[in-house]
């Protein structure tokens, strides 16, 4: 399963998709979890190579910032390295967050039964989100009230 996760500048989980199956692509996942909805203009988002939402994120009046590529060429220009080792510098919290996720709760690097990802529709109200999106949820939360992963200075 993939799930898009966004973080604050302090390093705080404060977006999680509903889980989506794993061969879906990230602009689509983008485009289709919600997350757009709640940018405001001006907003920064900072994303990977993968992420080709540029018009989506600039529909929002949002500033989409990906890592420069060499599209062909051998290298990168000096102007392209330093915007490139900023963002990367930024862009390692979200890594660090995500692998804090894992480490901590093996049980979303684990398979999990099929019927996780399904919803029962004869019981509580609950239930009518997914086992694998509470699981998510829940774990992001528990993430939170751990000291944060961005030195403050």
């Amino acid at each position: 399963m993939k799930v898009l996760i966004g973080i604050t500048p302090q390093g705080t989980i404060s977006f999680v998709s509903k889980a989506w199956g794993g061969r879906t692509s990230d602009k689509f996942l983008t485009e289709n979890c919600g997350i757009l909805k709640k940018l405001l203009p001006g907003d920064l988002i900072l994303a990977d190579r993968g992420f080709t939402i540029q018009e989506s994120v600039v529909f929002q009046q949002a500033q989409l910032v990906i890592p420069a590529f060499t599209k062909g060429r051998d290298q990168l220009d000096s102007v392209d390295v330093e915007k490139t080792r900023g963002t990367a510098n930024v862009r390692i919290h979200v890594e660090r967050v995500i692998g804090l996720l894992c480490r901590k709760f093996t049980i979303l690097s684990g398979i999990l039964p099929i019927d996780f990802l399904t919803c029962k529709t004869d019981g509580p109200e609950n239930e009518s989100v997914p086992m694998s999106d509470r699981i998510i949820a829940v774990c992001a939360a528990f993430i939170n009230l751990c000291p944060g992963i961005v030195p403050l200075d």
